[in-house]
């Protein structure tokens, strides 16, 4: 997988802002000189969005940068991790310990290649094909912690749901639902499933991941949403959703019962 500078993204966008913002340019005008949307523009300039090589060319000049962003632009390669999510890896790679809850698809670290595509071909606004391929890529990569050592220790909580959703197509999810199984097998990931049909349930604020590391005993909790994204690192917030945690992993079948859910999901399919 090719690099990125720590920061890359955040740094380009940045300039790109102070270029535009100097030459009384607003987002929307930039957006229609370079064939993009005025909301793309803006996650570029957070740092959400890689610019695409046309984009960089075209506002350079546009903006009178004076070849500053296509200088710039060099250190944002292909990497496939948005800056946003550059300080969660970050995290994660230090962790001891992950737990995930899911509601809506299978996650990440349990997708197959296919199925990541998939959910990527989904993004609204839809990204560039060029972006796809090194999105995938680092997604994959990110699956190598399963086998590191130390191995952490990676549990997951997942709605039958995100189980059921066709992602791709039926043979694509039953592909990405026998990998899951697969992983349920190493000694370091339990993998339980919420079942349809609950009265009370734990989870009804939304998925969210935990970590924890040897670090001073650190805890976080990583929520993405709509537009934004934030970690929990005090206290009460922090130990509410840890308790949550708890419960949902109470609530739902056990690890061998889940195993059985899921082989029954992919033969149905």
């Amino acid at each position: 997988m090719s690099k990125v500078s720590p920061g890359a993204a955040k740094a380009f966008g940045r300039l790109l802002r102070f270029y535009r913002e100097r030459a009384g340019v607003s987002q929307e005008k930039l957006g229609l000189a370079t064939g993009y949307s005025k909301s793309q523009v803006a996650m570029i300039e957070r740092g959400e969005r890689k610019a695409s090589a046309s984009f960089v060319e075209t506002s350079d000049p546009f903006l009178g940068a004076q070849g500053a962003l296509l200088e710039v632009a060099e250190e944002v390669t292909e990497s496939g991790v948005a800056a946003w999510f550059e300080d969660y890896l970050e995290e994660e790679l230090k962790a001891t310990a992950i737990h995930k809850y899911d509601n809506h698809l299978v996650p990440g670290l349990l997708q197959t290649s296919d199925y990541a595509r998939a959910v990527f071909e989904s993004a609204v606004p839809a990204l560039d094909d060029d972006e796809i391929v090194p999105h995938v890529t680092a997604r994959m990569e990110r699956q190598k912690l399963f086998f590191r050592t130390p191995a952490p220790l990676v549990t997951f909580v997942l709605e039958k749901s995100a189980l059921t959703k066709p992602l791709g197509g039926k043979e694509v999810l039953r592909k990405c639902l026998l990998q899951v199984r697969e992983r349920a097998d190493l000694r370091n990931v339990t993998i339980q499933v919420m079942p349809d049909g609950r009265e009370t349930h734990a989870g009804l604020s939304g998925p969210f991941t935990l970590l924890e590391s040897d670090e001073g005993r650190k805890q976080l909790v990583y929520v993405e949403g709509q537009v934004g994204r934030y970690f929990l690192s005090e206290q009460p917030d922090m130990g509410v959703v840890f308790a949550r945690y708890s419960m949902l992993r109470a609530q739902a079948l056990t690890p061998e019962d889940s195993v059985r859910l899921i082989e029954q999901v992919a033969r149905e399919l």
